[in-house]
């Protein structure tokens, strides 16, 4: 039981728990936007996946991890506005629309991966990013092991949640994207430009989960692999449920399932006479869970998942 104890209250759990994070906090807000703006994105699992494999397919052709996160960018943001396009433009149902882009997406990476590499397992090595150590913060005893040593896209991270709040509840924009996503029609009548948002919630969604991508080939591994995202981006989108659509809630859900993450993995070190397989499923079990009650008690903004006739 000491043990258990020494875990779950280890600083060393917490620091690792804002490393596995990222990506989920990436996908969570990129969700927030989107169904902000009416839009429901099941589509953020092949978004993050695909965002791994440009990262590490730029990497790979430069040389240089930057150049791969900038690749990432470009093909969420490419994949945010395909999804647009089926959601918005021709009125698919969201929901099919969306695991049909993250079947696509499976499907489409292996395939690449075994043309590039030769595997259908992982690719090669690349040139990942290094962790920046700031010297002030990271000398404070406790703040300094969470936040003193980080790559970029950890910081970034940070960053992101703050402009996003900003953007969504403190700018004429965030106000025009949340009434889209409570009443279209109401947003017609004030003249608010309702597709030109939805697409630009969309492209930022995919930037987003690029992102997201990018930190999981490029900054926890040196490599991209199958089913990378493994089921990521479905617990981002119930981070973002359970975090009300708000960024700041988006992140600390995200948290949560980090630290569960974080929490079961070193618990395997503990040799408990429990199966591994079903520490494993901690995580999992706790986004259901988590999934359940957030779809009961929370209200989803009105005009979820509703199709809109509109020219603007």
């Amino acid at each position: 039981m000491h043990e258990i104890l020494d875990v779950i209250f280890n600083i060393n759990t917490f620091s690792a728990a804002i490393r596995i994070s990222v990506p989920l906090v990436f996908a969570a807000i990129g969700g927030v936007f989107s169904e902000r703006a009416g839009i429901i994105n099941l589509g953020l699992e092949g978004m993050l996946l695909a965002g791994a494999f440009a990262g590490v397919l730029g990497s790979y052709l430069t040389g240089n991890p930057y150049i791969g996160v900038l690749f990432a960018i470009i093909c969420g943001a490419f994949i945010g506005f395909i999804f647009a396009l089926f959601t918005i433009k021709f009125e698919a149902n969201h929901v099919v629309a969306g695991v049909g882009l993250n079947i696509l997406l499976l499907g489409i990476t292996t395939w690449l991966m075994q043309i590039l590499w030769g595997s259908r397992g992982t690719s090669v090595n690349v040139t990942g990013l290094n962790e920046i150590t700031i010297p002030v913060l990271s000398s404070i005893p406790v703040l300094g092991k969470l936040f003193g040593s980080h790559n970029i896209l950890v910081y970034l991270m940070f960053i992101v949640v703050i402009i996003s709040w900003i953007i969504l509840f403190k700018t004429p924009f965030g106000l025009r994207l949340r009434v889209i996503g409570e009443h279209q029609e109401a947003a017609d009548t004030l003249g608010i430009k309702i597709r030109k948002i939805q697409y630009t919630s969309l492209i930022f969604s995919g930037i987003l989960c690029g992102l997201g991508g990018a930190y999981l080939s490029l900054g926890h591994l040196n490599w991209f692999s199958m089913n990378m995202s493994a089921g990521r981006g479905y617990m981002a989108l119930a981070a973002n449920i359970f975090g009300g659509w708000n960024p700041l809630g988006a992140f600390g859900a995200s948290y949560l399932f980090a630290y569960t993450d974080a929490l079961q993995m070193r618990m395997q070190a503990l040799n408990l006479n429990v199966p591994n397989e079903i520490i494993q499923m901690i995580p999992y079990i706790l986004t259901i869970l988590v999934l359940a009650g957030a779809m009961i008690r929370s209200r989803p903004p009105a005009g979820l998942g509703k199709h809109y006739k509109t020219n603007r």
